[in-house]
C-alpha cells in the first residue's frame, strides 16, 4: 500500500485511465501551480467546492477560475460545468486526480470540482492571472 491509501498498481490504472474528453488538461507542473492556488484560495476565504457551488458561481458571476477532476465516474456529471465556463467566459482546467483536489480544498473527501472566486483586493490575483495566462497557453 502506499501513503495516499491506494494500491499503487491501482493507483497507476486510475491515472492512465483519464477520460479523454477531459480537456484541456493540467500537466504535472501546472497541477502542482493549480492545486497551490486551490489550497492559498482556501486560506483566502475565496473557494467554493463541489460541482453545484461551482455551477451557483458561474452562474453568480463570483467565479474568477474553475478546477474539475478529470477522473470522476461519470464524466458527464461535470461536463456541464466546462459549457457553462465557455458561455461566461471564465477560465478552466482539469487535474487528474479528485482525491488530490479534495486535499488541496482542506478536506479529507474527494472532490469533483471547485471555483476559487472574485475577491476586491485579493492578495491571489497575481497567481490567478499567471495560471490563466498558462491555461490560455495550453488551449492555443
Amino acid at each position: 500500500m502506499s501513503r495516499s491509501g491506494l494500491n499503487p498498481e491501482k493507483q497507476r490504472k486510475s491515472e492512465s485511465e483519464v477520460n479523454p474528453k477531459a480537456y484541456p488538461l493540467a500537466d504535472a507542473q501546472l497541477t502542482k501551480t493549480l492545486l497551490d492556488l486551490v489550497q492559498q484560495s482556501c486560506n483566502y476565504k475565496q473557494l467554493q467546492e463541489g460541482a453545484s457551488e461551482a455551477t451557483k458561481t458561474l452562474n453568480r458571476g463570483t467565479a474568477e477560475f474553475i478546477v474539475v477532476a478529470a477522473d470522476v465516474e461519470p464524466l458527464g456529471i461535470i461536463l456541464h460545468l466546462s459549457l457553462l465556463c465557455e458561455d461566461k467566459n471564465v477560465p478552466y482546467m482539469f487535474v487528474c486526480s479528485k482525491q488530490a483536489l479534495g486535499r488541496a480544498c482542506g478536506v479529507s473527501w474527494p472532490v469533483i470540482a471547485c471555483s476559487i472566486t472574485i475577491k476586491e483586493g485579493s492578495q491571489l490575483k497575481p497567481q490567478v492571472q499567471s495560471v490563466q495566462q498558462a491555461t490560455e497557453r495550453l488551449l492555443v
